[in-house]
Parts: structure tokens; sequence; C-alpha cells
């Protein structure tokens, strides 16, 4: 996330009031009647949202609440780019830069595409960990999530949740429209009016706008088109190679047409470290980022080097890979999970780089199972699979993706 200028952040609030409609009332008017906006979705460019809805929209598209107001959340989440953050960086897109002048951070920005219907995190008696926001699971909900980049240093960097509550005092409209949503007394206390922030955003995050499954994917599931040849034939190596067994086809139930391609578990699968990721974070070179166990809610060791599982919806548009923007290339990463099951030489170079893929940041707790089970790719097979994932974009952003292997 990076410190644009105010300049900037009013271009952006400016272009969201274009996008979604906004029409200013007049704070009487908005007493006696709810604001709504319409805000296309990929569903109907008029669906309307429910109050709680409209405001978590106005503050997700708020540059003042970050320190220096230059920064909301859709500046790294931008709609128009599946809620990823298209801005270039020293790094190129892997890692986003924050409000504060110079502040990196060392991790790819997700999607919020689908994200409200993540599980919250759940230790099982099997010690398998799933679900939980952020590649490290440290949020249960989208409500914790949104609070999360707020307080981030190098991300809003406001120092607290009472400094929020003071930006969203300073607005009138804001005003009005969280005692209606929230009772006359939410200003009474600054955590009140924090807590309340979060909820709109989340109520807004969990609109049909971040889950439209409309990609050709779920028009072939409704009979609407047919996979082409190379598709389908990547969707058959989807299924039988190790792909299945992370980012399994079929969700709990068993319903195909809101399956995300995640089993929202935890797994190591030997990323080397994004050198240049790391320089601009000034972590340093000592630095490991342990994943799971980085948050304060894990402590078992058997659990380092473990990130999230993403899920694969939109994952064409959604570059760069991993959860250190490692990978460029779709079919880059790909082939990196083919080092682990081919016994060609060639499989053991970065094609991005030229040079071997490196050394897994943290070597321990590996997924071997996961990661071993299947055959060998052949290059028709990493295509056809590449083809295959491209039909999980969603319609909006089909004219993103870029050509087969680029």
């Amino acid at each position: 996330m990076k410190a644009e200028t105010v300049a900037r952040g009013g271009a952006e609030q400016n272009n969201w009031k274009r996008r979604i409609g906004v029409i200013i009332l007049p704070a009487l008017a908005v007493l006696t009647a709810p604001l709504f906006l319409n805000v296309p979705t990929s569903a109907s460019q008029n669906a309307q949202l429910k109050p709680i809805e409209q405001l978590g929209a106005r503050l997700f598209f708020d540059t003042n609440l970050s320190k220096n107001r230059t920064q909301s959340c859709a500046t790294c989440h931008s709609p128009e780019h599946a809620f990823t953050d298209p801005r270039e960086t020293a790094a190129g897109r892997a890692v986003s830069m924050g409000d504060e002048a110079g502040a990196m951070g060392d991790r790819n920005t997700p999607t919020l595409m689908y994200s409200h219907m993540t599980p919250p995190l759940t230790k099982h008696e099997n010690g398998k960990i799933t679900g939980g926001l952020f590649w490290d699971g440290r949020a249960d909900n989208l409500q914790e999530q949104a609070k999360g980049p707020m307080l981030n240093p190098v991300e809003m960097n406001m120092p607290d949740g009472a400094s929020v509550a003071e930006r969203i005092r300073e607005n009138p409209e804001y005003a009005v429209q969280f005692r209606q949503l929230f009772g006359d007394d939410v200003f009474s206390d600054p955590e009140k009016v924090f807590d309340a922030a979060a909820q709109a955003l989340a109520a807004y995050q969990s609109t049909e706008e971040f889950s439209p499954f409309d990609s050709k994917y779920d028009r072939v599931l409704r009979g609407e088109e047919k996979f082409t040849s190379l598709e389908d034939f990547g969707r058959q190596v989807f299924l039988t190679w190790n792909c299945q067994l992370c980012h399994r086809p079929i969700r709990s139930g068993g319903d195909l047409s809101t399956e995300l391609f995640t089993s929202f578990e935890y797994h190591n699968i030997g990323l080397p470290v994004n050198p240049k990721a790391r320089e601009l974070s000034g972590k340093g070179s000592d630095y490991v980022d342990t994943g799971l166990t980085s948050g304060t809610h894990i402590a078992d060791p058997a659990q380092a080097g473990k990130f999230k599982v993403a899920t694969l919806r939109n994952v064409a548009v959604t570059g760069p890979y991993m959860h250190n923007g490692v990978f460029d290339k779709l079919r880059t990463s790909i082939e990196f999970y083919n080092k682990y099951t081919s016994l060609q030489p060639a499989a053991q170079i970065n094609p991005e780089t030229g040079k071997p893929w490196g050394d897994a940041e943290v070597p321990e707790n590996l997924s071997t199972f996961q990661l071993k089970t299947g055959l060998a790719l052949s290059d028709y097979r990493i295509k056809a699979l590449e083809a295959f994932l491209r039909t999980l974009t969603d319609k909006r952003y089909e004219h993103l993706m870029p050509e087969m292997g680029q």
C-alpha cells in the first residue's frame, strides 16, 4: 500500500461516487429516509444495498480512515481488479505500499472476493487447522478482518480504534447514518464506533458484488456454455493431480454451484523468500515469516511455515502468486508444484528467473503427502490445467486475463 497524495485520495473518492452513483442528500433527508446506493454487481447493475451495506461501501472507499488520508480499503483491494492491489512497486505487484511514505508490506494482498464465505479459525482434534482470514488466519470473520488494515502500521496506519472513530465523527453524514443504524448512543464510546464501522464494512463485503458466481465454470455448470476440449482436459488434470487435495472441487454438502476451490486448510509448500519484497519491507535478511505461528493464536511449532490455502476463483487475474507474491505468472505457480513430482532437470528451474526454485523459507513441516501425490505433468497437461483455472474468472474480470502462459 502506497503513501499516495491527498489529491489521489480525493480522486479515488470521486471515482467511487461516479461508480456507484452516490447522491449526497442533506442530513435532514437522511434522517427521514435511509439513503440507498445503486451498486453495480455482476448480476445486476441496479441491485440496491441495504442501509448497513451502503454505509460499508462508503467506508470502503474513504481515504480519511488512514492516518495521512491517502488510502482506503479500496486502494489495496480495487473493485476493478478483483479486489486486489493493481499498483506497481519496486517489487512489481508482489506486495503493497502503505499510507506512510516508504511503508511496505511483506505479504501479497489477497483478493476479498468470496472471503465472506470463509469459516472461522478452527483447531481440529487431529491437529489440522482450518478457516480464518488473512494468510495466517488471525481474524475469525470479516468484522475482525476489517479492523486489521486500519490499525496496521504498514497499511492504513491509524494508531487505534478511537482515532478511526474520530475521523468518522468528522463527517456529519456518517454521524446521521451511524445513529440510525447503531443507536443514538453509538458515539458515547469510540470502540462502539469502531466496531460499528467494521460491522458495516463486513456487511458490504458480504454482498453479491464480492461473490457473483458467474465465471465460465459456473456458466458451464448451469448449462449455459461448454468447456473447450483443452479446458475440459484441464479439469480432468485438476481432479487427478494433487490440486484437488487442497483446492478440492466439492465443498461440504457437495454443492458445486458455490464451490470456492479451497479446503480452508494451512500448508507449507516450501516456498522460497521473495528477496525484493523482503528487502522493501525492511524486515531484514534474518527475518523468517512463519505464517500460521506468526500471530498470537497458534504457538504449535508443528504449524510453522504454514499459510492458508487461497481460493482459486479469479486466480488468473489476481497475481502475483503465493503469500509473498514470489511468482508473477499463473503457469509458474503450476510448474512450481511440478518440481515435487517430476524427475526432469528442467522441472527444478524457475522459468521466470532461469535459476533453481530456491530453498524453502521454512524447511520444516512441509506438506509432503500433498506435494508428492500425483504424476509429473507434461507441458501439455500444464497448459490444460492453466486453461481450466482461467475458467474460474468471474465475468466482470475476464477482460483482465493475460494471454495463456503470460
